[in-house]
């Protein structure tokens, strides 16, 4: 039945029951019986319709306990209780429906952002589409107000974009050509056109919708053991209520003992918080993967962070160029020409200062070998190109002299990342890249240590001095630096044989590994989307680390939530079965207390959709506090 009948046929046997009451009043005693006889099969039959399904399919519902305590109540002549249980079974179911409505209303919000159309400009005209009709590489208008219908890149034009459908990030976000631009953001001010790279089902818009039906549909441990429970619980609350009948000859006591111990609550107890942790999490820009995830975070006591891209900006910046026998200009070029070929953040900053100083890359490089976590190496004019740490020079046998090992130690001590450049066997340079910690770092840190986290790591295979001065900032209880991705793996399993369980969170592409042997593998920003989406277990789509602060607090306070919610309708079954074998519960009022206990269940887990973390709350009052900062060098 749909809702929209449900709320019909509910409002029908409450009405019916008015009428009856009005007919008692008045002394009309067979029109009252009638009336309520009426109202009791109006209500009794989708409650029956459910229970026959279930038997159908070897199951024992909710529905089927009902029915079974309104057919007895209706062969001894009680067709108040009948009629009052009927009506308070369907009233609650519908409130109940209403209220869940809400908890899910984080998704409903999202999906309302879906845009269902697009200006598309073509031979210098415009004209507005369905979005199904958007293809690859259309260019798009989109002006002040509108939704962005693709995912893409800017081709002109700037506006301020809302961007919270995605990031969770509640201020406008400036943005101008060559820019990447997602589905479902909002134009607030300025009008841009878009290239569409991305279109359909392929936008990360809708990929985060998808997470989220999915994750809302995934059940935890708990659920499935409350299932389980309910399967064994069900009958044997109608084996027990015959017993009750048979030590007490009292029919009423036994339809009552049957109606009060309906598990209704208490199976509802945990879907409904994991609901609503879930759709909290997708409105502030956290993507949660089900019930099982978020019980798994909520136990997390060990955190492990990659450094760079992770505690750190992620946007490097070259700090210096020490050459030995060649021009500085000469080296970054030569490094650069090696590097065009990578795709590491290291290496890409020295292409991007390259360019920065306009010099000539037109991709000589040849037989380039990338070394994973070590560096490359690559022939350029003529000569044979080393790149990378002090393992990498030894594994090449490039010899670097004493003073020059002082200087890069002096460049790491003060956070710099050294990276070698060797020539034919010689040392040619050293280049001094450095990043930024994040301004959030020390405070989210400071917040997990706070909600119970007990360790703190930094992973990286960035060199010692730099690692110790980053993790002396932050405050880290461990920090292992120099380290191959298959030693990020051997910690994240040596911390888990202590028996601590443990949080990984990376780029979701350089610690996929260490990522996918954590407890919960977590992976930051939206810049590798498609692959952080795939493997991590929660993705945050804002590149801020108090938005990983608020998950962790969001997956205990839904695990709490849980908790209380279980406590209650357990304790609500076992007084009102107590109440009933003492003759103090009814029939009606059972089914009364039953209902309002589902109610105030799922209330309860209706606190969690606007739920918020302390770090949450800062991070708010800093942007309102702060608009540009500097963020320390590290």
């Amino acid at each position: 039945m749909t809702a929209k009948r449900t709320s019909i046929v509910t409002l029908i046997a409450g009405m019916l029951l008015i009428v009856a009451f009005i007919f008692h009043f008045i002394g009309l005693e067979i029109l009252k019986q009638t009336v309520l006889i009426i109202g009791t099969f109006i209500a009794g039959y989708p409650i029956s319709k459910k229970a026959f399904q279930a038997i159908r399919m070897k199951a024992f519902s909710i529905e089927l306990l009902v029915t079974i305590a309104v057919i007895g109540a209706l062969l001894i002549g009680e067709y108040v209780e009948s009629a009052a249980v009927t009506f308070l079974f369907l009233f609650g179911a519908f409130l109940e429906a209403r209220t869940l409505e809400k908890t899910r209303s984080s998704l409903n919000t999202l999906i309302d952002l879906t845009p269902d159309q697009a200006t598309i400009i073509q031979d210098g005209t415009t004209r507005t589409v369905p979005i199904e009709d958007v293809d690859l590489h259309d260019k798009i208008l989109v002006r002040s107000g509108e939704k962005i219908a693709v995912d893409g890149w800017i081709s002109n034009g700037t506006a301020t974009l809302y961007e919270a459908a995605i990031t969770g990030e509640s201020t406008p976000s400036a943005k101008k050509i060559g820019d990447y631009v997602y589905s479902g953001t909002i134009v607030d001010h300025g009008s841009i056109e878009v290239i569409a790279e991305k279109v359909g089902e392929d936008t990360t818009f809708s990929q985060i919708i998808e997470l989220v039906e999915e994750a809302q549909e995934t059940k935890s441990k708990t659920e499935k053991f409350l299932d389980r429970f309910a399967a064994i619980y069900t009958p044997a609350i109608l084996i027990l209520s015959i017993l009750v009948y048979i030590f007490t000859q009292n029919i009423h006591m036994a339809l009552t003992f049957l109606v009060v111990a309906c598990p209704g609550a208490l199976v509802l107890s945990a879907p409904v918080s994991l609901v609503a942790g879930i759709g909290n999490g997708a409105r502030h820009g956290v993507l949660i993967k089900g019930g099982e995830t978020m019980e798994r975070l909520a136990k997390v006591d060990t955190v492990v962070f990659d450094k760079t891209g992770t505690l750190t900006q992620g946007h490097p910046t070259v700090t210096n160029i020490y050459t030995r026998t060649m021009k500085a200009s000469e080296l970054l070029r030569v490094v650069a020409e090696v590097e065009m070929h990578s795709e590491h953040h290291l290496g890409q900053t020295i292409v991007k200062e390259a360019k920065k100083e306009n010099l000539s890359l037109v991709h000589d490089a040849s037989d380039v070998n990338i070394i994973k976590g070590r560096g490359m190496t690559g022939y350029i004019d003529e000569k044979f190109v080393v790149i990378g740490n002090r393992t990498l020079m030894q594994e090449y046998t490039v010899t670097v002299p004493f003073t020059d090992e002082s200087y890069a130690v002096t460049q790491e001590k003060d956070g710099n990342t050294a990276v070698f450049v060797g020539m034919n066997g010689e040392l040619a340079g050293i280049i001094s890249i450095a990043d930024e910690v994040r301004l959030e770092a020390k405070q989210a840190i400071a917040d997990l240590k706070a909600n119970g986290v007990k360790n703190i790591v930094m992973l990286t295979g960035d060199n010692a001095h730099t690692a110790a001065l980053v993790g002396k900032q932050l405050e880290i209880d461990e920090v292992h630096a120099e380290l191959l991705p298959v030693d990020k793996v051997k910690h994240i399993n040596r911390l888990k044989e202590s028996g601590g369980t443990v949080a990984m969170i990376g780029d979701g592409i350089n610690d996929a590994p260490a990522i996918a042997n954590a407890d919960i593998g977590l992976a930051m920003g939206i810049g590798g989307t498609d692959i952080s989406m795939e493997t991590a277990d929660v993705v945050l789509m804002n590149d801020r680390l108090d938005y990983f602060s608020h998950a962790f607090t969001l997956a205990k306070a839904t695990f709490l939530n849980m908790k209380q919610n279980t406590i209650f309708a357990v304790s609500t079954v076992l007084l009102l079965l107590i109440g009933v074998l003492f003759g103090k519960i009814f029939l009606t009022s059972g089914m009364l207390i039953h209902e309002l206990s589902i109610l105030i269940v799922v209330l309860n887990a209706l606190r969690l959709v606007t739920f918020k973390s302390t770090s949450s709350k800062k991070s708010v009052e800093q942007e309102e506090i702060v608009d540009e900062s500097v963020p320390t060098n590290t």
